[in-house]
């Protein structure tokens, strides 16, 4: 069955089943040997996948492939479709004799169609319109009250892509404006811990609100 086979490409025949039994049914494994396109398959685990058997020719992509002419990168990762539309995430590398010479391929195929189908599930159920905001719901049950102000005062500033000290007036401001949304200067002592995380005055982070709230 093998005879007159390269013995590199013969080595590889066991890597052929190991390799499917490792990623599952889904996952289709072909060795190729280009000398013959027209019964270039000389292994194959899961031929299921794509229907192909050993003794089978060389599919379209393989043969663009030899068209090319092209072997110094392998083929990683591109998609492809079966004839009844089955969705394949693909994988073709060259193999090589010892002078640098084609001899063969290796495929790997794997079957992404229900994959697929689960994520486009999973974006329609999570999709969100674009004014939704995510609200962190970082911490445990034992948090305090001001666990959660002092996490919630370090998220903005963290937005805010500078240390404190560089923040000009508008950006506090607006830091300020951004807690004043969310009810922070709801809890007891927030005008206080932010007056002094901001490194301002309490006075000044009342004049910030009631600029605010002229604005609204």
């Amino acid at each position: 069955m093998y005879e007159g086979l390269h013995p590199i490409l013969k080595n590889m025949i066991p890597l052929v089943d190991s390799i499917a039994k490792t990623f599952g049914k889904s996952c289709e494994v072909v060795l190729h040997d280009v000398r013959n396109p027209d019964n270039s398959i000389v292994a194959i685990a899961n031929g299921h996948v794509t229907n192909r058997v050993v003794g089978g020719p060389m599919s379209e992509y393989g043969l663009a492939d030899l068209r090319r002419g092209n072997y110094d990168n392998n083929k990683m990762n591109y998609l492809k479709k079966t004839k009844d539309g089955r969705v394949l995430k693909s994988t073709s590398m060259y193999i090589k004799d010892e002078k640098g010479s084609l001899i063969g391929f290796l495929c790997i195929n794997v079957d992404i169609s229900e994959l697929t189908v689960i994520r486009n599930l999973i974006n329609d159920f999570t999709f969100m319109s674009d004014d939704v905001s995510f609200v962190n719901a970082e911490g445990s049950g034992t948090d305090t009250i001001n666990d959660v102000l002092a996490r919630i005062v370090d998220r903005i500033l963290e937005s805010m892509g500078k240390p404190v000290a560089f923040l000009t007036k508008e950006e506090k401001v607006n830091v300020v404006q951004q807690l004043e949304a969310q009810g922070v200067f709801l809890v007891k002592g927030a005008i206080d811990y932010v007056a002094k995380i901001l490194c301002v005055s309490r006075y000044t982070i009342y004049n910030y609100l009631d600029e605010i709230r002229v604005e609204v």
